[in-house]
């Protein structure tokens, strides 16, 4: 099967990183591979694993382009001639449908998130199998746009984690070493909470959290792994005064982007995901409970917990700072012991790489 999987860029993320494994297990697998994207640090991993990579701007949400960008994606599409277009985001999934009318190509949407209910992401509905990646986000798209319950072109796949990679007996020690000295992190109880530099991460209440558990745990630092695109950088200098304004500016440490994330989960003592929407399923969270680190995050009505209070981590509410840092001190006092065990099947990358190529086939017949 030749398989295009398209995205607005190819940095970080859990879409990203996402696509990356699925191309990476597709080509094991025998298929041929192709993302398409606007390019990022990802290209060279994905040609490294045998996929192959084109660069085409199908992150740019300028209408003045929009024609001539649909018009040059059905040239490229036609010519690569596919068996399944997989659109991953919104820009990508207009241009792909746009650019699929007179092509007939089987197209799959993945639906990522809780976004806005409008025009502009309702094509994430117009696929020919849609993927949600939560039993929320599938009822989100339901209700939101009001489709009939027995419509069996939306399916769930939740996120998988890469056994193989996140392991704990497969960890650089060689890494951890330099990262520890670079960073001070000798000693420490390290709280780390992962995500791209975005108000949705809500680091305002990870600062604060750390800055009332130091009465507690003095020797507490908070790690924040995540890269700040040009437009966020103002939001960065925005976190770094909230650090000072607590007096926790040693105790917080602005990490930047990482690739080495399972030796960073191995080393902390809890992950916080303190998202305002779906913080439970991310991907950080599953990835974190492979290398047995317990999880502290925010959940929403309709998910299926992957964290349990008392069993792997705890659960908080949004923006609730008081309490998350409560959990945290709560969290260090337990023992908690082979929580990778606490992740269902469903939640592995196999399944997922099985699952998604099950509904390709479909979109095919």
């Amino acid at each position: 099967m030749k398989i295009v999987q398209l995205l607005p860029e190819l940095n970080e993320g859990g879409v990203e990183r996402g696509t990356m494994e699925l191309s990476r297990e597709f080509v094991k697998l025998g298929h041929e591979s192709i993302v398409i994207s606007n390019g990022g640090k990802l290209v060279s991993t994905i040609e490294k694993d045998g996929g192959k990579h084109i660069k085409f701007d199908v992150a740019s949400k300028n209408l003045l382009t929009s024609i001539s960008r649909v018009y040059g994606l059905r040239k490229l599409l036609k010519e690569l001639n596919p068996d399944v277009i997989h659109a991953r985001s919104r820009v990508p999934a207009w241009l792909s449908f746009l650019a699929n009318k007179t092509l007939h190509i089987p197209f799959v949407t993945t639906v990522h998130g809780l976004n806005s209910v409008n025009a502009y992401s309702k094509v994430m509905t117009y696929g020919d199998r849609v993927i949600c990646v939560g039993e929320a986000v599938k009822e989100h798209i339901m209700n939101g746009y009001n489709l009939d319950n027995s419509d069996n072109r939306i399916t769930v796949i939740q996120r998988g984690v890469d056994l193989e990679r996140f392991n704990k007996n497969c960890i650089n020690q060689n890494f951890i070493n330099k990262f520890i000295k670079e960073y001070n992190l000798n000693d420490k109880f390290i709280v780390s909470t992962v995500g791209r530099i975005t108000w949705l991460k809500d680091y305002e209440t990870f600062i604060e959290s750390i800055a009332i558990a130091k009465k507690d745990i003095p020797n507490i630092t908070g790690i924040i792994v995540g890269g700040a695109r040009e437009d966020k950088l103002d939001y960065l200098e925005s976190l770094k005064n909230l650090a000072i304004k607590f007096d926790v500016l040693d105790n917080i440490k602005f990490v930047g982007s990482q690739s080495n994330m399972a030796e960073i989960y191995y080393l902390s003592d809890i992950l916080i995901n303190a998202s305002l929407k779906m913080g439970n399923v991310a991907r950080t969270v599953i990835e974190a409970l492979a290398m047995d680190t317990p999880v502290i995050a925010t959940t929403y009505e309709g998910l299926k917990d992957i964290v349990i209070d008392g069993k792997n981590g705890a659960i908080i509410e949004t923006k609730n700072a008081l309490q998350l840092a409560k959990k945290i001190v709560e969290v260090k006092q337990y023992d908690y012991q082979n929580v990778s065990h606490t992740i269902p099947k469903e939640y592995t990358l196999d399944v997922m790489t099985k699952s998604t190529l099950r509904v390709y086939k479909e979109a095919l017949e």
